[in-house]
C-alpha cells in the first residue's frame, strides 16, 4: 500500500511527535516543533550520529561552533555573491516559485542546476509551464533571490552591524580547521564533525519537514593530503551507506546513489554523490557527498590572510589540505525514518497503526502497564527499575487493548502488563510490537530478557 503523506503527517501530529509552530496563534507557515516523542527520536538519531562518525570512528574529532559568525565568513565561502534561488512571480495570481522547481517537477528527470535565468526563462515559455495555483502561464522576469538571514549585531542598525545566521554548519568547521588541528595535534588525514542549526530563507519550503527555513545538519568535513592515494572518497560514501542500512535500518530499495554529472558539479567540486530517498512525493536528496577539493580552505586563506597550510611533518612541505564533506539534514533524515517506520495494518478484529521503528530510534523501548487498577502498586514499582536501565513510559489509562494499540502507534518496541496471575508466578506478561506475541517472564529475569532483545 502507498504511504499517503497526509495520513503520516496527521499521525504524528496527533500522536505528539511533531506539532505546528506557533500553533495557538495561528501558526507560522513552515515552522515546526518537535513534540515530546519527537524530540526523544532526533536526539536518539543525532546521538547515533555521532557515535557512529565521531565517537567510534579513528580520523574524527568534534566541533560546536557558533550560529552567527563574522560576515567575512560568508564573503570567502562565496554566500554572499553567490548563495540566491531564482524567484520568478505569476503576474495573474501574485504567487511567488523557484523557477528551477517549476521546471523539475513538471520534468522529473530533468536537472536544470547551473542553468542561467534566461535559459530557465526560455525554457519555462517553451514548455508552456503554469503556475500551481492558478494554472496560467504569465510570469515576471527571474530576480535573484537572497537565502540568508540577514540581522543586525549591537545597538546601532546600520551597515555595519550587519551580521547573518548560518546556512550551514560547513563553515564554522572550516575556520576553526587550524586551531583543531593545532590544539589536538592531528596529522592528515582526520575529520571535523558537528551537528547544529542552519537557516535558509527558502522561497518555497514545503513536503513538511523536509524543506524547511530553519533546520539543522549533521555535517563531517574530512581533510586529507592531496597526494594521499587512498579513494577517501569511496570509504566515506561505504561509511554513509553502512549507517543506512545498519545503523538506522533502511531498506536497500528504499533510497537510491546519484553520481552527479560533470555540468551539475558545484564549481569547487571534483566529485558528488547524493543519496536520494524515495518519499510519497517523490524522490528527494538525503544525505550529499562532496569532495570539495581545497576550495574552502584557500578561500579562507585568501580573504582572512591567516596561513592555513599543513607543514607535512614526513615531507617538511606546506599544502592546504582537500576536503570531502558527507552532510545529511536531521529532519529530512527523520521524515525518511517515519515514513519507513508507519504501517497500517489489517487485523481479525479490526486495524492497527503501528510505527516500526528501529530499537535504537523508539521514543520509548519499554511500556509498563496494569492490567486493573489493583495492579497498579506493583506495576509503579517495576517501572521504576526498569527506568534505570531502559527508556520507559507508563500507561494505566483504557482497557489493555487501546493501551497496545496506543503503545503500537507511537513505536513502543515491548509492552509488560502485570495481570491477576502476577502476585502468585512473580512473572509478567511481555508482548512484542512488531509481531504482537505475547510471553511470560520472570520479574527477576525482565531486565536481562529485554536487554538481549533490544540490543
Amino acid at each position: 500500500m502507498k504511504l499517503e503523506m497526509e495520513k503520516l503527517i496527521a499521525h504524528l501530529k496527533s500522536q505528539g511527535f511533531v506539532f505546528q509552530g506557533s500553533e495557538i496563534y495561528g501558526g507560522l507557515a513552515n515552522s515546526w516543533d518537535y513534540g515530546p516523542l519527537g524530540a526523544e527520536v532526533k536526539n536518539k538519531l543525532k546521538k547515533l550520529w555521532w557515535d557512529f562518525f565521531v565517537k567510534r570512528n579513528p580520523y574524527n574529532i568534534g566541533l560546536d561552533s557558533s550560529i552567527i559568525l563574522n560576515p567575512k565568513v560568508w564573503e570567502a565561502s562565496g554566500h554572499l555573491g553567490n548563495f540566491n534561488d531564482p524567484l520568478i512571480d505569476c503576474k495573474s495570481c501574485k504567487s511567488r516559485w523557484r523557477a528551477d522547481k517549476l521546471i523539475e517537477e513538471k520534468f522529473t528527470d530533468l536537472n536544470v542546476g547551473g542553468w542561467s535565468n534566461e535559459q530557465l526563462e526560455k525554457f519555462i515559455q517553451e514548455n508552456a509551464i503554469i503556475c500551481p495555483k492558478c494554472q496560467k502561464n504569465d510570469f515576471t522576469q527571474i530576480r535573484q533571490f537572497a537565502l540568508m538571514f540577514k540581522t543586525h549585531q549591537g545597538v546601532v542598525e546600520d551597515e555595519g552591524s550587519v551580521v547573518y545566521l548560518r546556512p550551514e554548519t560547513a563553515q564554522g568547521i572550516f575556520v576553526q580547521y587550524k586551531n583543531s588541528q593545532r590544539t589536538l595535534r592531528k596529522k592528515l588525514p582526520f575529520g571535523i564533525g558537528q551537528i547544529g542549526k542552519s537557516f535558509r530563507n527558502e522561497i518555497t519550503p514545503g513536503n513538511f519537514i523536509f524543506r524547511t527555513r530553519e533546520f539543522e545538519q549533521m555535517e563531517l568535513e574530512f581533510f586529507f593530503a592531496p597526494q594521499d592515494e587512498k579513494d577517501w572518497f569511496q570509504y566515506w560514501l561505504d561509511k554513509v551507506v553502512y549507517f543506512l542500512e545498519n545503523v538506522v535500518k533502511f531498506d536497500k530499495d528504499n533510497f537510491v546513489l546519484r553520481e552527479h554529472e560533470k555540468d551539475e558539479l558545484a564549481h569547487y567540486a571534483k566529485r558528488t554523490v547524493d543519496i536520494e530517498y524515495k518519499f510519497p512525493f517523490g524522490t528527494g536528496e538525503l544525505w550529499g557527498i562532496a569532495h570539495r577539493s581545497d576550495f574552502d580552505l584557500s578561500q579562507h586563506q585568501k580573504v582572512s590572510g591567516q596561513d592555513l597550510t599543513y607543514l607535512d611533518p614526513n615531507t617538511n612541505e606546506k599544502y592546504l589540505a582537500h576536503v570531502i564533506e558527507p552532510s545529511v539534514g536531521v529532519e529530512r533524515m527523520m521524515l525518511a525514518i517515519f515514513c519507513q517506520s508507519y504501517e497500517e495494518e489489517q487485523l481479525e478484529n479490526g486495524e492497527r497503526i503501528v510505527m516500526k521503528l528501529p530499537y535504537t530510534l523508539a521514543p520509548y523501548t519499554v511500556a509498563v502497564m496494569p492490567l486493573q487498577k489493583q495492579q497498579k502498586d506493583e506495576a509503579f514499582k517495576i517501572f521504576e527499575e526498569i527506568l534505570e536501565d531502559f527508556d520507559a513510559t507508563f500507561d494505566e489509562t483504557g482497557n489493555i487493548g487501546k493501551r497496545y494499540r496506543r503503545q503500537d502507534a507511537i513505536g513502543t518496541p515491548y509492552c509488560i502488563t502485570v495481570d491477576f496471575d502476577t502476585e502468585n508466578d512473580h512473572c509478567v506478561t511481555v508482548r512484542n510490537r512488531d509481531t504482537m506475541e505475547q510471553e511470560r517472564v520472570s520479574i527477576a529475569e525482565l531486565k536481562t530478557y529485554l536487554g538481549n532483545k533490544l540490543s
